[in-house]
């Protein structure tokens, strides 16, 4: 996004109504830990009436402790509660049931000072019975350095388990379980549990790596040295001391001709408390994030805030990239935040006590933008936003629609109006994880929280009372700051260390290797990963629950394939249970450099989630960094997994398809993209299939499902505006594949876009209107 002025219309917001959620006493944060055996406990669910259930669990060994995990009542997100205790049993009873009503549900149990999760289980409200629990695998999927002999079990008595060892996913005529399986070379085992009047368990899947000594990370300290470039601040701190530094990191980074491709990078990082008249202007690369557990441990009675802040922006906030906000409570001084941001810019896990304002003091443009896991008590506006995207949230109430405005289990988001007004909301996300997170503990050791998945999620995952998950120390954690390589960081994978990266330019000069699972590659102050001499910057094997938060892959001058690839081709293994994250990652091929890359992103392993990217070919920058034939870059996105899921997903100026999805059942909540600007002819920008121009989201023709829900392509051919794109969404016609509410814009008509998908929708209408579709087929 750059040269686009364009005032959208104002309109009036539908007022939402926030979701009552159940009445319960919840569980502390941070709960969860090892896998429960099945011979630990007994459970059971069962039907009171016609709208109530009660559930029991019964531990073999005295438990101080008992919550209740459940997801799928109508109305509510994902609940824990702690169980009632009754003779050895805890009990807890759940309402608002009606018949057909499906609960997903699961347990954490105290058991001689550790606590213990067991495996989901699955209750039908007047059903015939309930899902049998996956099955489980010990010793779970690792690195091992020799032959294992792995035993499967299912916490349903009785239960039948079939099993693959090829990848391939288990079905009722597969291998019949009878004996521990014997792994002697790398291979995924995958599962299922069977049960004659029970419905199927869902598949489960462990990935063995047999013949690599298992790496186990030196201690590192657990109060790190982050280096100079993270402020971490204190309630003790005098507010001028605090203010001061706050105004000398902005200054720095306040300005849109000079900071916006500068290498410096600032983390802004508040400790447990409460801060008084703090005001914090955040500029270009700056991270600003409380290091409580929950955004309530921190309380700034003051601002954080991005605005339009100088004079050559002209009243816009069309380029008000990479900054973020996390885990704070805001009392706003003027009653209301004000986060104008475009692309790259996420706000996540606020509670803000007032309310939020999205646009310009000046009601200028803007283009943003994405807000997950955050509270917002007042009204949130985004008046002149063109697009925005809110997850798992809970607003007040909404104001604003201009083109593209996407909500997914948002309490207090408007009703679904696409498009008059442009409103697209789901009432749950189906799959959600949010973001790893650095906090302070009570001793003041750090840790980085992990947060526990969620299906069908609404609300923040905070909401009653504290983030469900588990942490890890720091001394798991290899700090990469200033002096690292691309060995030494690839030294500290190899033993089995997470990474946390702080702000700075990494240049690598080999490709960084993900290989272990459950890895986790944290970054803070927007760390930029700059691949030299054409090797691909990161590749992440495919093994379970790798998660990457806070990286900004920026190519470098002689083209890598990809920058950022997770799984290498023809990944199989089933994922589901534990699938790797991509949050808050950021894609960028010019600009600061004559950066090339062929694709940004390719993702081959199954089930990963893909929350909130922005892949930028640059269409401006520094000199001599942009250009037809100077930062070259084919594709932002590629995925050829199956079950990928994608939350957010932002992907401008590339210069064929910008996206291109291969995987099955693949899923899309918001999509937002601009064509390039710079294509110089028509007759050099056609498709394999002849038609004028590369779509900007193709669907691969052997895909059978697809579903995708608020996305927009706009375009802007500002070198020669006679060049016309024949359609912005690319698809197979089979009635498994299905689009909902989508747009396409012609900017300051710039060019044309003759239609929406396919040979369905009007041609892009000119004064900056759009062309609207509601459904397709």
């Amino acid at each position: 996004m750059d040269r686009i002025f364009v005032q959208p219309k104002r309109r009036k917001g539908v007022r939402g109504v926030l979701a009552l959620g159940l009445s319960a006493l919840l569980i502390a944060a941070g709960l969860g830990g090892a896998t429960a055996a099945a011979a630990d406990y007994s459970q059971t669910a069962a039907s009171l009436n016609a709208s109530q259930a009660q559930f029991s669990f019964t531990p073999a060994t005295s438990a101080r402790y008992v919550d209740i995990h459940y997801t799928g009542v109508p109305g509510m997100g994902q609940q824990n509660v702690r169980m009632t205790d009754s003779g050895g049993t805890w009990r807890h009873t759940v309402g608002s049931l009606s018949a057909g009503t499906v609960l997903d549900y699961w347990f954490t149990y105290e058991k001689n000072g550790p606590q213990y999760d067991t495996p989901h289980f699955g209750y039908t409200h007047g059903g015939s019975g309930t899902t049998v629990a996956s099955p489980t695998f010990d010793p779970p999927g690792g690195s091992y350095p020799s032959a294992r002999s792995v035993t499967l079990s299912s916490a349903t008595a009785g239960a039948t388990i079939r099993y693959t060892v090829d990848g391939s996913t288990p079905t009722a005529s597969s291998t019949v379980y009878t004996g521990p399986i014997t792994v002697s070379a790398s291979s995924t085992i995958s599962a299922i549990a069977l049960k004659s009047g029970s419905a199927n368990s869902p598949v489960a899947s462990a990935s063995y790596t047999i013949g690599s000594t298992q790496a186990t990370c030196p201690a590192q300290a657990e109060v790190p040295d982050f280096g100079p470039n993270v402020r971490i601040f204190d309630p003790g701190m005098p507010a001028s001391s605090i203010q001061a530094k706050l105004d000398a990191d902005f200054n720095a980074q306040k300005d849109t001709l000079t900071a916006q491709f500068t290498e410096r990078r600032y983390a802004h990082l508040f400790k447990p408390g409460v801060y008084n008249g703090i005001h914090d202007n955040v500029g270009y690369y700056t991270s600003v994030a409380g290091l409580g557990q929950n955004p309530g441990d921190v309380v700034i009675n003051g601002d954080v805030t991005v605005d339009a802040f100088n004079e050559s922006d002209k009243g816009v906030a069309l380029q008000n990239f990479w900054r973020s906000t996390e885990n704070l409570a805001v009392v706003p001084s003027g009653g209301a935040t004000r986060w104008a941001v475009a692309q790259a810019a996420p706000f996540r896990r606020m509670d803000i006590r007032g309310g939020l304002d999205l646009f310009p003091a000046s009601y200028g443009f803007a283009s943003g933008g994405y807000t997950a896991d955050s509270k917002v008590s007042g009204k949130t506006a985004s008046i002149s936003q063109q697009q925005w995207y809110t997850r798992d949230s809970n607003y007040g109430s909404w104001e604003g629609g201009v083109w593209n405005m996407v909500f997914s289990g948002t309490n207090g988001a408007p009703a679904n109006t696409f498009p008059n007004p442009p409103e697209t909301t789901l009432g749950t996300t189906p799959v959600s994880r949010d973001v790893p997170y650095l906090y302070a503990d009570g001793s003041g050791k750090y840790r980085v929280f992990l947060p526990s998945s969620r299906t069908n999620a609404s609300g923040p995952s905070w909401a009653n009372g504290g983030t469900p998950g588990s942490s890890l120390p720091m001394s798991q954690f290899y700090v990469v700051k200033a002096g690292d390589t691309a060995s030494s960081i690839n030294n500290a994978l190899s033993q089995g260390c997470n990474l946390f990266f702080t702000p700075g330019v990494y240049h690598l000069n080999q490709t960084l290797n993900v290989t272990k699972a459950n890895t986790v590659v944290l970054g803070v102050g927007y760390p930029t990963l700059v691949p030299d001499n054409g090797v691909d910057a990161m590749k992440v094997a495919d093994v379970d629950g790798v998660r990457l938060k806070g990286l900004l892959f920026d190519a470098g001058t002689t083209n890598s394939q990809s920058l950022l690839t997770v799984g290498p081709a023809g990944s199989a293994a089933n994922h589901s249970a534990n699938p790797t994250t991509l949050q808050d990652v950021f894609f960028r091929i010019g600009g600061q450099i004559a950066g090339k890359a062929t694709n940004s992103l390719i993702v081959n392993s199954r089930d990963t989630i893909i929350d909130h990217i922005w892949a930028w070919r640059a269409d401006h920058g520094n000199a001599g960094t942009y250009g037809w034939t100077v930062n070259t870059g084919d594709t932002g996105v590629v995925v050829n997994g199956d079950n990928v899921l994608a939350t957010g997903l932002f992907v401008e100026h590339y210069q064929k398809y910008q996206v291109i999805w291969n995987g099955q059942n693949g899923k899309t909540i918001f999509f937002q993209n601009e064509i390039p600007y710079d294509v110089p002819d028509q007759a050099g920008w056609k498709s394999p299939n002849g038609l004028n121009g590369y779509a900007a989201y193709k669907v691969g023709d052997n895909v059978n499902t697809h579903e995708a829900w608020g996305l927009g392509s706009y375009c802007f051919f500002n070198d020669n505006p006679a060049v016309n794109l024949y359609h912005a969404f690319e698809v197979p016609n089979r009635s498994g594949v299905r689009f909902h509410n989508l747009v396409t814009v012609s900017l300051n008509y710039k060019g044309t876009i003759t239609h929406v998908i396919n040979d369905a929708g009007a041609v892009t209408p000119p004064d900056t209107r759009p062309s609207n579709l509601v459904s397709y087929p």
